[in-house]
């Protein structure tokens, strides 16, 4: 087992050595070490003894000893290129492995590692690519969505949670930008839903009104980066809070018919690995929209390497006549990359599950 020591903060920059990490931006980074932590291994244990399914496991000091399935052997070594990357038992066919001396290592969620990738590589595109996913054009001025009000915790909660990641897009191009009024009540309990709306700047204040001959309870102070408003729309119910602006600002709002087409829209084809290997033999080629450095330590062969941020510039490179088995890690990134393949005549569907799910 661990050592009995507490487990410590890992610093950013000891993060950023590790791939696909690096790529993430600053703010992702900064969130990904708040809620993480180096575990001590003790001489001689195995710390893939647990074999999750659900974390990425790096090297952070010391030399761990890598035994495969194969009977072969390695050893691998803080700090050098071999340990940049995840520790995959699973895919690299590691039968188990030893502590050499006493180590270091991170466990890394993997669903919000990937639902970070995929946020930062959506967001990453150049300026006029990206005008009409994040930046809004007003009369007075021009807004842009901060990234780091949209912090992967709120990414994993509320409607980005339900949402597909294919239809992001299409969502933010969707939305009008409204300007609001202190003391301005945008929704009012008991009232039909009409829109869901997106704080772009400003505070707001929820309440709810339980007993008439009391006054409201606050349930919650929102801010820059908090949608509200989904669960009349999502559920066809009324109003089940009131929200007013407590300072002036500047929020996005959406209508309810384009929240439900969004919302329910058929996902992105899906297909498994065995039917995707006979598309291939017919033809199709298969697509990797993960970070080059994901690419190079591991694909399928003969996949393209077309990072999700960087698609829209690889799209005159591609054939338009074959059919591509788009995948990434998880199914998240390949399913926003086919859909805007599909925006530009491509046919594309996506690995079912990605990598995690395919031999």
């Amino acid at each position: 087992m661990s050592d009995n020591q507490t487990p410590q903060p890992i610093a950013k920059s000891v993060l950023s050595r590790f791939e696909p990490i690096a790529r993430l931006s600053p703010n992702r980074l900064e969130e990904l070490a708040a809620v993480c932590f180096t575990e001590h291994i003790s001489k001689d244990l195995d710390p893939t003894r647990m074999k999750s399914h659900t974390q990425a496991l790096y090297l952070v000091k010391g030399d761990l000893g890598i035994r495969y399935e194969s009977g072969n052997k390695l050893i691998l070594r803080a700090g050098t290129d071999a340990a940049k990357h995840p520790l995959d038992a699973n895919r690299l066919k590691i039968k188990d492995t030893i502590a050499l001396t006493a180590i270091e290592v991170v466990r890394i969620d993997l669903d919000l590692l990937d639902i970070m990738m995929t946020w930062d590589q959506l967001s990453g595109y150049p300026p006029a690519q990206t005008q009409k996913m994040l930046n809004v054009q007003t009369s007075k001025k021009e807004w842009k969505l901060d990234e780091a009000s949209f912090n992967a915790f709120k990414l994993q909660n509320g409607v980005f949670s339900m949402l597909p990641p294919a239809n992001i897009e299409a969502m933010f191009a969707r939305m009008a930008p409204i300007e609001v009024e202190a003391g301005q009540a945008i929704i009012t309990q008991g009232q039909e839903g009409d829109y869901y709306y997106l704080i772009v700047q400003g505070i707001a204040s929820v309440t709810r009104l339980k007993d008439p001959s009391q006054p409201p309870i606050e349930l919650a102070e929102i801010a820059n980066g908090a949608g509200f408003g989904e669960e009349a729309l999502a559920s066809d119910t009324k109003r089940n809070a009131t929200v007013t602006m407590k300072t002036a600002g500047q929020l996005l709002r959406l209508k309810k018919q384009d929240f439900i087409e969004l919302l329910k829209a058929p996902i992105i084809n899906t297909i498994n690995r065995a039917e995707a290997d006979a598309k291939v033999q017919a033809g199709a080629e298969w697509l990797d929209v993960r970070f080059e450095s994901e690419y190079t330590y591991h694909h399928i062969e003969g996949a393209i390497s077309a990072p999700l941020h960087e698609l829209r510039s690889t799209l005159p490179q591609l054939d338009n006549t074959k059919e591509y088995i788009v995948y990434c890690q998880t199914g998240r990134r390949s399913s926003a990359a086919a859909f805007i393949l599909a925006q530009f005549g491509f046919k594309a569907v996506v690995l079912e599950g990605g990598t995690r799910n395919s031999s």
